[in-house]
């Protein structure tokens, strides 16, 4: 009978270039999943930890560009990528790049181009998941390009975490990663509003998080019904009117004008609701709002 252990396809080898704190974690988790990671950093002793997990560490970033057919890059920008990639002619024929670094979708597209010229492949991916998180289901990374190459190399990149294919148009994934960096920031900046509020008071933060938490898991049953409503472009005020929201609103900015809080969150959010409302969505569901946010910056009804 033939050896199990030699039916099983080999662990194809990774590289990853760049070993800030979601690089030295990208490459754990290809580490622990078994696969030979080579790594590269400009500063070589970041490399240290994994290199004493099993990484290989070469020496130079064209080096350890030809160790292995997948070449995952993480640094700070893509000014950065072309810094360490331009130099080194063709060395990425015949190999996939997947850029992880955060950028935009222009930056996406454009890099696209720059791969092609050299006779790699090339995937966008975004990154939605804190380092502690990476290896884990609970870490999202998004894709965008080719599906063939995604396919390929998805086993792979499952050692990362739980991933999304978004499409074959290279922008999506910096687009879906800005999106989702907006909800984030949103929903951060309502809390600490709150926890103003609440502070004005003498009621700590800690106290509120769990109502708080509680307001956040509400929203999130409310967003498939609103997000049928923006791509049929209907919004039925069947739970609550534009009209009422923009009350609720005045109350707040007032409230935190008479603690002494900053009311320029909530002046601004009401500014675009009283827009919406001149539109004469006033009747409509707080789904109306996605028009103000469609308009380019500064416009007036």
């Amino acid at each position: 009978m033939q050896d199990r252990d030699a039916e099983q396809p080999p662990v194809p080898p990774v590289t990853v270039i760049g070993l800030g704190l979601m690089g030295q974690a990208l490459a754990g988790a290809f580490l622990r999943a078994g696969h030979p990671t080579t790594v590269w950093n400009r500063t070589a002793a970041k490399a240290e930890p994994l290199v004493a997990q099993g990484a290989k560490l070469a020496d130079s970033a064209a080096d350890a560009v030809v160790a292995g057919p997948l070449i995952v890059v993480c640094v700070s920008d893509y000014d950065a990528v072309h810094a360490l990639l331009d130099p080194l002619g063709g060395v990425l024929e015949g190999r996939v790049l997947v850029n992880l670094t955060s950028g935009t979708s222009a930056q996406a597209g454009a890099a696209t181009e720059w791969v092609a010229r050299r006779g790699g492949t090339y995937l966008d991916g975004g990154i939605m998941a804190s380092p502690a998180s990476v290896g884990t289901a609970d870490a999202v990374l998004a894709y965008s390009g080719p599906r063939a190459a995604f396919d390929a190399h998805s086993p792979a990149l499952e050692s990362l975490g739980t991933g999304m294919y978004l499409g074959a148009d290279h922008r999506l994934s910096a687009l879906h990663e800005v999106a989702v960096t907006s909800l984030m920031w949103g929903m951060l900046n309502a809390f600490f509003q709150g926890a103003a509020l609440l502070g004005a008071a003498e009621v700590d933060a800690s106290a509120y998080t769990p109502l708080a938490v509680r307001g956040i898991a509400a929203v999130t049953e409310w967003l498939p019904g609103y997000a049928r409503q923006v791509d049929d472009g209907t919004y039925p005020g069947d739970d609550s009117t534009l009209d009422t929201h923009v009350a609720a609103m005045e109350h707040l900015v007032h409230e935190s004008e008479s603690l002494g809080v900053s009311a320029e969150l909530p002046r601004y959010v009401k500014a675009l609701a009283d827009r919406a409302v001149a539109d004469g969505h006033g009747g409509d569901s707080y789904a109306a709002m996605i028009e103000q946010f469609r308009k380019p910056s500064g416009t007036r009804p």
